[in-house]
């Protein structure tokens, strides 16, 4: 719960425990903006504020299912320009991500890691229940394939942002959010499953 706000301090205090950490990043934004109506903290600025506090180890950072409209005309330089890994949501398109997530747990190594899961980088279809919906995102099996994939990594915490209930009368968005929390749950290092 909360919005992507929340995700800062919490790296914040992470990092001071762990050093700078490698980021799995699911959403439809890549959440680098500068600022908002003049607030540096908002929203859409967590990760930029994290790479400016060198929260983050630049060269182990993905982010997985970023689209949308942009107010600039290339809006994922800034993460390429910090050697983040951006995977737009079209080069997942129709295809299992379970290679993608071998490629990612390469890249991470044994290092810490920390994992930010923003609903919105699902399709509205599947989680209509968020504030910045954005049409053609990732499928609840890719979801699942993501967070499946992470396991075997030295997962340090994670979160699951951007659920709003309001927004959805069914109920769907907040049952596909506390079900995909639980798996993160349990890629969790040293947790059991069968």
């Amino acid at each position: 719960g909360g919005d992507h706000t929340i995700t800062y301090p919490i790296l914040q205090a992470v990092a001071a425990k762990h050093g700078p950490l490698g980021l799995v990043h699911v959403d439809a934004h890549t959440d680098t903006g500068d600022t908002a109506l003049g607030e540096k903290i908002y929203h859409g600025t967590p990760f930029r504020r994290c790479v400016e506090e060198g929260l983050l180890d630049c060269s182990r950072v993905v982010q997985i299912g970023i689209r949308g409209s942009s107010y600039e005309p290339d809006p994922y330089a800034y993460s390429r320009e910090q050697g983040f890994r951006v995977v737009p949501a079209e080069k997942c398109w129709m295809k299992s991500l379970e290679p993608l997530m071998g490629e990612v747990r390469a890249q991470m190594g044994d290092k810490p890691v920390y994992i930010s899961f923003d609903i919105d980088g699902l399709d509205p279809a599947y989680a209509p229940g968020t504030g910045t919906p954005e049409i053609a995102g990732l499928t609840p099996a890719q979801a699942l394939e993501i967070i499946r994939g992470c396991k075997g990594l030295n997962i340090v915490g994670c979160d699951l942002v951007e659920v709003a209930p309001m927004y959805d009368v069914s109920g769907n968005t907040a049952l596909l959010g506390a079900n995909l929390l639980f798996e993160m749950l349990c890629v969790l290092p040293g947790v059991k499953t069968l």
